[in-house]
């Protein structure tokens, strides 16, 4: 009997199981999107939603910039709070959604994506 495991399974396995800094999507440098901030003027006060930021390292750039309204959503529990672990006090600064962006309905407006 086959059993179909869900997304948030899938992706909560890959980040309890893989060294984050070894998987093909990892960047140390977030460089692109650090780019798109500044060539679309994004100011520190502007609401940011990192998709699919789990463990990603553009929250940490974010915080460092001092953007002030940053969310991160991910479908994986696991990469949240890995992220959530190695900000440390940090990530009391962030919004934290457990949310398969496929299935997301914002309550918020948000200038940068």
């Amino acid at each position: 009997m086959d059993r179909k495991i869900s997304r948030q399974d899938h992706w909560n396995n890959i980040y309890e199981t893989k060294d984050t800094t070894k998987v093909s999507w990892y960047q140390q440098n977030p460089e692109t999107a650090l780019k798109l901030l500044e060539k679309y003027k994004i100011r520190k006060v502007h609401k940011i939603i990192d998709i699919g930021g789990g463990d990603s390292l553009l929250v940490d750039n974010l915080l460092e910039l001092k953007y002030q309204d940053i969310t991160v959503l991910d479908v994986s529990e696991t990469a949240i709070q890995k992220s959530k672990e190695r900000l440390g006090n940090e990530a009391a600064k962030v919004k934290w959604l457990v949310e398969d962006a496929a299935n997301f309905k914002p309550t918020e407006k948000y200038d940068f994506w």
